[in-house]
């Protein structure tokens, strides 16, 4: 497996695989790699013949630096683990951040027609402008065929496929489900924080999803959420950061049920100073 460490090293081997008519998928990750993480790089493996996974902490989609000192570096261990995937068509770009940020570290203003603005646009301020700035440029680096997404970041999902189109950037961006664990809690490199009494109480979370899911079939948008805000108040581990009941185009909160509309509740919560998102198709 070739790792690389140099933008300019990795886009020569892109240029030579290009040369060759070689389809490229790329997985773009922060490291501290879980079976989620791998289920992506199989889904880019069987549709293209070298995939490319990059590993890099991007210090500018976090507006917490404690948030971003705590957040867990792998390498070696993230390495192994693409090897028991495939050892000779991955390459692993692990880039350091002087070689990203040139210019210092900052991150460019983007305009995603209004998608930054909501949810996580709300709580976390410059998030997805940092989002912005690395996946546009590590697309521009890695120039893949496909590149695939989960969706437990559904609204940064939305905002890649939003970017590559105001960008014209020649990829297409593929969506690929949830990877939960078996107790229905969402895979996530924050989930290795947390102790033993909030791992125990973190399925939770898809829990109330799944109710909330049936609830919505009978019941209105509104309803739904007092009742969500209801079970996290007689939760004494978890604290609701929000619940959101919202279009999944657009993302602007249901004011009324359509038939014509899909929808999806969104949902964020603490466990302890973890912080855990989630969604879930309603319809």
């Amino acid at each position: 497996m070739e790792v690389f460490q140099s933008k300019e090293k990795i886009k020569n081997k892109i240029a030579d695989l290009k040369a060759k008519e070689v389809t490229i998928g790329f997985v773009a990750t922060m490291g501290a790699l879980h079976l989620g993480h791998l289920s992506l790089v199989k889904k880019a493996l069987a549709k293209n013949q070298i995939v490319v996974v990059s590993i890099f902490v991007n210090p500018t989609q976090f507006d917490n630096q404690t948030d971003l000192d705590n957040y867990p570096r792998t390498l070696d261990h993230d390495i192994q683990l693409l090897k028991t995937v495939s050892k000779e068509r991955i390459l692993v770009f692990a880039p350091a951040v002087g070689d990203i940020y040139t210019d210092g570290v900052k991150s460019n203003p983007f305009s995603f027609d209004g998608l930054e603005f909501e949810m996580e646009g709300k709580f976390r301020a410059g998030h997805f402008n940092g989002v912005g700035t690395i996946v546009k440029a590590l697309l521009e680096i890695v120039q893949p065929d496909n590149a695939y997404f989960g969706e437990k970041d559904f609204q940064q999902f939305l905002i890649i496929k939003k970017l590559v189109e105001k960008y014209n950037l020649p990829v297409n961006i593929i969506g690929c489900k949830i990877s939960r664990e078996t107790n229905g809690l969402a895979m996530s490199s924050r989930n290795e924080r947390l102790n033993a009494s909030y791992k125990k109480a973190a399925p939770f979370i898809y829990k109330t999803l799944l109710s909330a899911r049936k609830k919505f079939g009978t019941e209105s948008a509104f309803k739904v959420k007092e009742w969500v805000i209801e079970q996290f108040k007689n939760n004494e581990l978890l604290e609701l950061e929000y619940f959101l009941i919202a279009d999944d185009q657009n993302l602007k909160p249901i004011q009324r049920k359509s038939k014509k509309k899909k929808y999806r509740a969104f949902i964020a919560v603490y466990a302890d100073d973890v912080r855990l998102i989630d969604n879930i198709a309603l319809n």
